[in-house]
């Protein structure tokens, strides 16, 4: 998880992981493979194998719920329309959307199956490698509660690896395994959550170690008993 305040730039880092930005300095690697100056052909199976859920499920708005989740997997012209109707019921199901919703815009939708539906198209090409930009923003705690779980559950069953940014500390102590923190333009800590509560920097100690850091850490028994 990348985590940072206000201005830190966490999520510059995400949009240059994604491609959308290049970086002032050094390059940026996914699967080994730099994503400037690259072969585009190469980009182009590199990015077969990542998903991306935005902030704000980032939707067409012109295109329901079923069009909207068939998007990558038309763009590709590989696939019928038997089988990717196929594909986006089986990603419906797996995000607890049922399949009646598929006819809907999203402006019909709730925030939380925007999220939902966002995420299935996210996974609909089955990535190893899945990105979310504050995937809790703008949902109500039980909403909010849910969506975490979600992703938790679907990491383990489909075994994809996360990468996700988010100032959210329930969501942080629920999912990740590394942390990175970003803060003063740079990357202050970058390692287990235990680890990195270690280091003596005033944001992260602001960060965990104040009322609400320690009321989410008080929910993982190793962290509230160190």
């Amino acid at each position: 998880s990348l985590v940072g305040g206000s201005g830190s730039g966490k999520t510059t880092l995400l949009r240059q992981m994604l491609g959308l930005e290049h970086p002032y300095r050094g390059e940026v690697r996914v699967f080994g493979v730099p994503l400037h100056g690259s072969d585009p052909a190469v980009l182009r199976k590199i990015r077969k194998r990542w998903g991306m859920l935005f902030q704000h499920g980032a939707l067409y708005s012109a295109l329901n719920v079923f069009d909207n989740i068939a998007l990558p997997l038309r763009e590709l012209h590989a696939f019928d329309e038997d089988f990717i109707r196929d594909m986006v019921m089986l990603k419906l199901d797996t995000v607890g959307i049922e399949r009646r919703h598929a006819a809907k815009l999203p402006s019909d939708l709730s925030g939380g199956m925007v999220k939902r539906v966002g995420l299935a198209r996210a996974l609909v090409l089955e990535p190893e490698l899945v990105f979310l930009d504050e995937p809790t923003a703008g949902l109500d705690p039980d909403r909010s509660e849910a969506f975490v779980k979600l992703i938790r559950d679907l990491h383990v069953k489909l075994n994809f690896t996360v990468i996700m940014a988010t100032h959210d500390l329930d969501t942080l102590v629920s999912v990740s395994d590394r942390v990175a923190v970003l803060a003063d333009q740079k990357v202050l800590a970058c390692a287990r959550l235990d680890e990195v509560m270690k280091v003596d920097h005033p944001f992260i100690q602001r960060f965990f170690l104040g009322e609400r850091g320690l009321r989410a850490l008080s929910a993982v028994p190793a962290l509230s008993a160190q």
